[in-house]
């Protein structure tokens, strides 16, 4: 049986960009949880009512349909997903460079997955490592331990990741076949154990979701910062530490490639929508020059976890 819910958030005089909304909740081209066909979008996500698979449709209104135990959970969630909770009054810019890239994302709004632990898994398994690494990681432990997503989304081959107690039951050996060592698997494990205090976070403020958060032992500013962005709405939460951020930014802005404590010069006018704001930059200057032979290079290799 399918459900649908339609919904366009209020305030927007155009359609909501799915890619900028969905996009960084895609762990790589092969993810089985997200997919992008044409300009729609596949999700198969566990919710805390099951799991979910969904369809979303852009248009005038994004148009959702989804199967599943999880189904109503997810249209419930539709509007914080399409960013509800996120309020870009009071965003200005300060630099010509977020001037000219503002009026293509004065629309775009910051997402509130409200899955926690759900964003909270990849995240880990992205510390350490390259993006490619963490992506084929995530990709076959997803594949080996979660379930086949309900209605049209199982069909094309999606699965829904495990449950809280379902990763925190994955044996250390198969993490080790993933490629994922005991200092990242522990910390999801040991996650896992408060699952439901995470979840609580996204009925927090912010601080007070950061703090219980960065309360993980091997969880710091980069791993909450990804968490937020995705999962609470945060258009705050820079990832500092982040191996591409810094650079992209300082370059973009500057003409210079800069550290983090650069980047938080720069940024600081923006408090309050600083993710926003480097989501502009990111997307309108680009990335600095390469010197020298090309080479496999991290997404976002984070240097502080």
């Amino acid at each position: 049986m399918t459900a649908t819910r339609r919904h366009q958030p209020p305030g927007l005089d155009a359609p909501v960009s799915l890619d900028r909304v969905l996009g960084p909740f895609r762990r790589g081209a092969g993810d089985p949880t997200s997919r992008r066909v044409g300009r729609d979008w596949w999700l198969a996500w566990t919710t805390p009512d099951g799991p979910v698979g969904a369809h979303l449709v852009p248009g005038d209104e994004v148009t959702a349909h989804a199967w599943g135990a999880g189904a109503q959970w997810f249209l419930d969630a539709l509007p914080d997903l399409l960013g509800g909770r996120d309020d870009p009054t009071g965003f200005e810019p300060h630099h010509d460079l977020v001037a000219a890239g503002w009026p293509s994302w004065s629309g775009y709004r910051v997402p509130a997955s409200r899955l926690v632990f759900q964003v909270f898994v990849p995240a880990v398994i992205e510390q350490r490592v390259t993006g490619r690494e963490a992506f084929s990681s995530y990709r076959q432990l997803v594949t080996r331990f979660g379930e086949p997503a309900p209605g049209p989304a199982g069909e094309q081959g999606m699965i829904c990741p495990p449950t809280a107690s379902g990763w925190g039951s994955v044996p250390s050996w198969a993490w080790l076949q993933a490629g994922v060592e005991g200092a990242r698997s522990r910390v999801v494990v040991n996650a896992a154990k408060v699952a439901g205090r995470l979840e609580e976070c996204a009925e927090l403020d912010r601080d007070a979701a950061t703090r219980r958060l960065r309360a993980l032992p091997g969880v710091g500013v980069w791993t909450t910062a990804e968490v937020a962005q995705r999962a609470l709405g945060d258009a705050d939460a820079v990832s500092f530490g982040d191996y591409h951020l810094a650079r992209n930014v300082t370059w973009s802005l500057t003409g210079r490639i800069g550290d983090d404590d650069e980047l938080a010069e720069l940024v600081a006018p923006y408090a309050g929508h600083r993710f926003r704001a480097c989501r502009i930059i990111s997307a309108v200057g680009g990335a600095p020059p390469r010197r020298g032979p090309r080479r496999s290079l991290p997404t976002h290799l984070p240097t502080r976890f």
